[in-house]
């Protein structure tokens, strides 16, 4: 089925009894071309593009649990292509034009809103800062726009500008970047790979990676051995467990991010804000939430929930930049698990073992890059060749010191990406 307004008209008026299934619900088939571990955003979206833009039909996507229900919904939704080292700025730009052009491509609402993203500065060295990043944004063919204190008033006037700690200078501004409807963006990938016949196979967890004289031979799941000549992880905070499988160690730490939202509210906050001294980020969705987020919790955990001193720490740095947000009552809170690199900077490389590849350490950035990681992921796996916007997110960097992408600066900890 195709959706359109006149079917959601209809569908109303016969009380929604007419929608079919989104995607089927197959069994599981004893082998495939190609199996990818995990049924998140960047899972289904190699599997889609594999599918559309390589011509490959026999393969199956595997998760554990149900089709979103990982990070892709348990993030802030933001969506943009702020970056500035080399390696990074190419694929980001690549990833936002693909969200430019997703839903028409997919025929499903994801609720992709271009709202503009507002990275506050606070310092004379922030500003120069912002100003290199904007101008690498600007040369690799994004927008950028370098607003003074003045500037910024007009557009978010409700900021505490004149703060004793950190005032607001200015703001780099970003009005291609946005958000989307986390959870819609699996379900549109979901649907569009299931009409290309790929298998969806809920509830299959995957419990061993088969390997014969260094080459992948299938897996073992929850619901029986599938034999495969290609297999793609792709499972974000599990990516250390789940390469175990077949002997890996990587270099990869799982952190837990908490994102928080509030009651509903009358439309208030227009753009994306980022807080440059508090590791704070908030924007409003279309229910009317302020939806919101910070620093991780600082410590190794495969636990989908957060701590409380976070939790408050996240609500001061919120309350600095806009008292107003302490009226608000906040709704619920939940915990995502990052796969966190030592540079701060994802992975899209095959591995010493023949047929097995890799798609982790996304960060804090998994959301946005979606529909570029599976486009380039889905490349390395039918070619063999690495897609040229991912053509630096090698694997070998962290064992060899070159090509390292340390976009905050911050050294080879973790926890500080």
């Amino acid at each position: 089925m195709r959706y359109s307004g006149w079917q959601v008209l209809a569908q109303g008026l016969m009380g929604n009894k007419g929608w079919k299934p989104a995607w089927r619900d197959p069994a599981p088939k004893p082998e495939y071309d190609i199996v990818i571990i995990g049924g998140g955003g960047h899972g289904l979206a190699t599997a889609f593009y594999l599918a559309k833009e390589h011509g490959l039909r026999n393969i199956a996507v595997l998760e554990k649990g149900y089709l979103g229900g990982g990070n892709v919904g348990r993030n802030t939704t933001i969506v943009r292509a702020n970056y500035a080292l080399p390696g990074n700025s190419e694929f980001y730009s690549h990833s936002l034009k693909l969200w430019e052009g997703m839903e028409q491509e997919l025929n499903y609402n994801v609720m992709h809103s271009q709202r503009g993203v507002l990275n506050l500065f606070h310092s004379d060295g922030q500003r120069d800062a912002y100003a290199r990043r904007g101008n690498a944004m600007i040369n690799q063919g994004d927008d950028a726009i370098l607003l003074d204190r003045e500037g910024v008033r007009k557009k978010l006037p409700y900021l505490d500008y004149d703060q004793t700690r950190f005032p607001i200078y200015g703001a780099l501004y970003h009005p291609r970047g946005g958000t989307a409807r986390h959870d819609a963006v699996a379900w549109g990938y979901a649907r569009g790979a299931d009409q290309y016949g790929v298998d969806l196979l809920q509830k299959c967890e995957v419990t061993g990676i088969d390997v014969e004289n260094g080459k992948v031979t299938g897996v073992q799941t929850t619901r029986g051995a599938i034999r495969a000549k290609k297999v793609g992880i792709v499972v974000a905070g599990r990516s250390g467990q789940v390469a175990a499988l077949a002997g890996m160690r990587l270099p990869i730490e799982s952190h837990i991010l908490q994102a928080f939202v509030t009651e509903g509210l009358k439309p208030v906050i227009d753009n994306v804000i980022t807080y440059g001294m508090g590791h704070f980020y908030i924007s409003q969705s279309d229910k009317g939430g302020l939806v919101f987020g910070g620093d991780l919790d600082f410590y190794a955990s495969y636990a989908a929930r957060g701590n409380l001193p976070m939790a408050e720490h996240v609500v001061e740095a919120g309350m600095t930049l806009m008292p107003m947000i302490g009226k608000a009552r906040m709704l619920r809170s939940w915990g995502g698990i990052m796969d966190m690199s030592p540079d701060g900077s994802p992975i899209i490389d095959k591995t010493h073992i023949d047929g097995l590849y890799l798609n982790c350490g996304w960060c804090y950035g998994g959301f946005k890059a979606v529909p570029g990681s599976g486009y380039s992921f889905a490349h390395l796996m039918a070619t063999d060749m690495h897609h040229a916007p991912a053509a630096g997110f090698r694997l070998d960097r962290f064992a060899t010191g070159r090509g390292l992408m340390d976009e905050e600066g911050t050294g080879s900890q973790h926890n500080l990406h």
